[in-house]
């Protein structure tokens, strides 16, 4: 969701308003990110009327797209915190949540250092308060069996924290998949679709967006950082959501084998600290930074903070590999000032239930957010009589999408080409995804519409180069699927077109005006 507007309704969208005027819906979720999609996937079970709003151009655009993909195991929260509740829970489905989304998942473990004697205490207590948590597999290592499991991080480290249940994941690629299962089971997701004024109407909501109006018996507030402007235009319980903003660092693979967990430092009151990790996908990020800033769509990269996570990293390893850098990134977890995810119906609004303030470790605990809250709204549709808010008989699997080439064998690949010669074509060098992975991102449910799009499905432009050799083939395959012109293809959504016009046009257009003084 982005800034909330009060803007008049465009002649479109006044028309769209007009032919929906009689429809109400059961349920409406803002927001199209890991939480909003987990709660809608859950909530396409049952056999209601779901719509979606989410105002970018597809689904995981905002905090989802730009975190560090970890499962945590749940020692850092604090005890009786929702935080803590949800994180050990979600830590406990996510495997298996995974497995049936076809999305990669890696129990890679997790190490906490300390790099002083008094820091053995602080362990010790983290330690204390994860098996308060229920968290299970936590076990205090010295320095040698510390450095039998990682040989590479830094010879100041003495002790660690080993969290046996800590994992890794790809957060857009999950947020897709959940998005397109409930999408195959019904969801109504409407995509660049902003969100504005709403009004609590008798038994309903009346949501004024960009594409008309959206009536509802329950909103769903999972609106990331403007989930309190929601909020806060409904109901006299307030809250503040700061945006906290976080950069990263990005290596390439070939630092792929430097660590096996994820390697922490000792958590602060802004966050867990700067990180080292593998992905699930075999590179290495670095990260993230924590700074309040005050606007909310404020993901710049800087010079002091990245330099920040470099200075702070080689604590833990002392000798990265500076050169194997091929991006830097940032993104906004949603801080609230309850210091606390805030969950379920709202104290005075009939029908409102949030879903807001998810920070860290929001990700880890999107399952059992998504699980909970469906149910919730499904309780409430039940108890006020809705015969419709029954579990549905069946319940469409989630879409498979092309097996990746690169991560087939010779065989394999001998084979899929022969069954789909698209797959002889490599698109993107780097990462080694087929035309047939392209076509297939661009085909499938909720399939991509942008250059940014086709790189979350498919890896097309994350590797080395960054798109420098495959984007103007992915543009070309885009304008080819969607059956619109190159010059409307963009890089994501909005005004980010690649192109601006035809070379021939272009010189015709100077000629002329050279011509005509």
């Amino acid at each position: 969701m982005s800034q909330i507007r009060n803007e008049p309704l465009s002649p479109a969208a006044r028309q769209n308003s007009q032919q929906e005027q009689h429809t109400i819906h059961d349920a409406c979720i803002i927001g199209g990110g890991v939480i909003g999609c987990s709660i809608a996937r859950e909530l396409s079970r049952y056999d209601i009327k779901l719509v979606l709003l989410e105002k970018n151009t597809d689904v995981a655009e905002g905090t989802t797209k730009a975190n560090s993909a970890i499962v945590h195991a749940g020692y850092d929260a604090k005890p009786g915190s929702e935080k803590a509740r949800t994180n050990v829970k979600g830590n406990q489905m996510f495997e298996a949540w995974c497995r049936e989304l076809h999305v990669p998942f890696k129990r890679n473990t997790s190490l906490v250092l300390s790099f002083s004697d008094d820091g053995l205490k602080g362990l010790t207590e983290l330690k204390t308060r994860g098996e308060a948590n229920g968290v299970k597999g936590l076990h205090l290592l010295d320095r040698r069996q510390l450095q039998q499991r990682e040989p590479r991080v830094s010879p100041a480290a003495r002790a660690a924290l080993l969290a046996e249940t800590g994992g890794i994941c790809c957060p857009y690629e999950l947020t897709v998949a959940l998005a397109s299962q409930a999408v195959l089971n019904g969801l109504d997701l409407r995509l660049s679709c902003q969100a504005g004024r709403i009004r609590r109407l008798r038994d309903f909501f009346e949501i004024e967006t960009s594409q008309g109006i959206v009536r509802s018996r329950i909103l769903i507030n999972a609106a990331g950082v403007y989930a309190d402007e929601i909020n806060n235009q409904l109901s006299s319980y307030t809250f503040k959501i700061t945006a906290r903003r976080g950069e990263y660092w990005l290596l390439d693979k070939a630092a792929s084998d430097a660590f096996t967990a994820t390697i922490f430092q000792m958590p602060t009151a802004m966050g867990k600290g700067i990180l080292v990790s593998p992905t699930v996908d075999g590179t290495l990020i670095l990260g993230p930074t924590a700074e309040d800033v005050p606007d909310k769509e404020d993901v710049r990269t800087t010079q002091q903070k990245l330099a920040e996570i470099l200075e702070t990293a080689a604590m833990s390893w002392a000798d990265i590999p500076r050169h194997q850098f091929i991006t830097a990134f940032s993104g906004l977890r949603a801080h609230a000032d309850t210091n606390d995810f805030i969950l379920g119906l709202s104290h005075d609004v009939p029908g409102l239930i949030n879903a807001a303030g998810i920070e860290s470790p929001g990700l880890t605990s999107a399952p059992a957010i998504g699980q909970e809250l469906a149910e919730l709204a499904a309780g409430l549709l039940q108890a006020n009589n809705s015969p419709e808010a029954n579990r549905k008989k069946s319940f469409e699997p989630a879409y498979k999408p092309v097996k990746p080439f690169r991560e087939m064998n010779h065989q394999q690949r001998h084979q899929a080409i022969l069954d789909n010669p698209r797959y002889g074509r490599i698109i993107c060098r780097c990462e080694q995804v087929s035309e047939a992975e392209i076509r297939d991102a661009i085909r499938r449910p909720v399939g991509a519409t942008t250059l940014d799009g086709v790189k979350r499905r498919t890896r097309a432009g994350m590797g080395r180069c960054q798109g420098g050799f495959c984007t103007p083939k992915v543009l070309s395959l885009l304008s080819e699927e969607l059956e619109v012109s190159p010059l409307e293809i963009t890089k994501a959504g909005g005004r980010s077109q690649i192109l601006t016009g035809r070379i021939g046009e272009a010189g015709f257009d100077r000629e002329e005006k050279r011509q005509h003084g």
